[in-house]
C-alpha cells in the first residue's frame, strides 16, 4: 500500500507544504494591507500575530509533542526568534503599510539568493559558477526594481527598503534554523523560536504604547476575520509548514518557492480586488516591474534549481 497511488513521499509532502506556505503569504500581501494603518498599527498587528501564534504553538506542543530542548541550543533558537519572527515581521508589516503589496511580493524574490550566500558562510555550502551567475542576474533585477520604487501608485522607497530587510532577516532565519531540524521535531523548534520572537516583539518600544491607544471596538468584523487569517494561517500554519519542509529539504530549496510569490500576489491582487475583498493595487503592476521580476526569477532559478533537484533526488 505504501507504494500505491495514495503513497506520498516525505519530500513530496514537503514541497506541497512549501507551496502552500507561499500561497498563504501571497494572499497575505494583499489581505493584510487593508488592516493597516486604519485599524491597527504595524506594531500592534505584529503583537497580536506573535502572541496568538505562540499560544497556539504551545497548546499543540503540550498535546502532541513531549520533547525537551538542550540548554546549549537555546541561544540559537533565540537568534532564530530574533531574525525569523521579530525583525522579519516588524520590517514586513512596517514595509507593507508604506508600499504596495505587489512590490513586497517582487522584492521577496531576492530571498533565495540571500539564502545561498548566507549558506556559504554559515553552512559552508559551496557557491558554484552557476550559482554565482544566478546571484548576479537576480541581484541586477533587484537593484533595477529598487530604482523604480516610488514611481507608481502606492509605491514607497522606504517601504521597499523595509521589505528588503525583511527578506534578508528571513533568509538568515532559514539558514540558522536548519541545524535544529536535525535534532528536534518541527513543532518543538517553532514553539521555542516563536516564544523568543514574542519576547523580542514585546521589547520593541512602540508596541505597548501603540497597543494602549488602539481602539479595538471600532474594528469591523471583516477585519477581525483578516486578523484571524493572519494569526492562524499566515503565522501558525505557515511557520509550521515551513519547518516541516526544512526537515526534508535544504534552505536553498525551501527558499526557492518564494519566487512564486510575485505571481501569486498579482493573482490575489487582481482576484480579490475584483471581488471587492481588497483595495485595487493593480495600478502598481507595470510591464517594467514584470520584466525585472522575470530577471529576478531567472537568477533565482539558476541559483537554486541545481540544489533543488539534488535535494529531491537524494531523498
Amino acid at each position: 500500500f505504501s507504494q500505491g497511488p495514495f503513497f506520498m513521499s516525505k519530500v513530496l509532502k514537503a514541497h506541497i507544504a512549501l507551496f502552500s506556505v507561499n500561497a498563504l503569504y501571497g494572499a497575505n500581501h494583499v489581505i493584510a494591507k487593508g488592516v493597516m494603518p486604519d485599524y491597527l498599527t504595524p506594531s500592534v498587528f505584529i503583537f497580536l500575530r506573535a502572541s496568538g501564534a505562540t499560544l497556539l504553538f504551545w497548546i499543540f506542543k503540550i498535546i502532541f509533542v513531549r520533547e525537551k530542548v538542550q540548554r546549549k541550543d537555546l541561544s540559537l533558537m533565540a537568534l532564530c526568534g530574533l531574525f525569523g519572527v521579530a525583525m522579519n515581521q516588524l520590517f514586513f508589516f512596517h514595509g507593507l503599510s508604506l508600499t504596495s503589496p505587489v512590490n513586497t511580493g517582487i522584492i521577496m524574490t531576492i530571498n533565495p539568493i540571500l539564502v545561498v550566500v548566507l549558506s556559504f558562510f554559515i553552512l559552508k555550502e559551496a557557491i558554484t559558477l552557476r550559482r554565482s551567475v544566478g546571484i548576479l542576474i537576480g541581484a541586477t533585477g533587484a537593484v533595477l526594481l529598487t530604482l523604480t520604487a516610488g514611481t507608481g501608485i502606492g509605491d514607497s522607497s522606504l517601504g521597499d527598503f523595509f521589505i528588503f530587510i525583511n527578506a534578508a532577516s528571513y533568509a538568515l532565519y532559514l539558514v540558522l534554523v536548519k541545524p535544529l531540524m536535525g535534532k528536534y521535531k518541527p513543532l518543538t523548534v517553532i514553539t521555542y523560536v516563536f516564544s523568543f520572537g514574542f519576547i523580542f516583539v514585546m521589547l520593541y518600544p512602540p508596541t505597548f504604547m501603540e497597543l494602549s491607544i488602539t481602539n479595538f471596538s471600532r474594528i469591523p468584523m471583516s477585519m477581525v476575520f483578516v486578523i484571524i487569517y493572519v494569526v492562524v494561517g499566515v503565522t501558525f500554519l505557515a511557520y509550521l509548514l515551513t519547518v516541516f519542509g526544512l526537515k526534508q529539504v535544504s534552505p536553498s530549496a525551501t527558499s526557492a518557492y518564494i519566487y512564486l510569490q510575485p505571481v501569486l500576489v498579482m493573482l490575489f491582487a487582481v482576484g480579490l480586488s475584483a471581488l471587492g475583498m481588497a483595495e485595487d493595487y493593480t495600478g502598481t503592476i507595470t510591464s517594467e516591474k514584470i520584466m525585472y521580476m522575470i530577471l529576478i526569477f531567472i537568477g533565482v532559478y539558476i541559483t537554486s534549481s541545481k540544489s533543488f533537484k539534488k535535494e529531491s533526488l537524494s531523498q
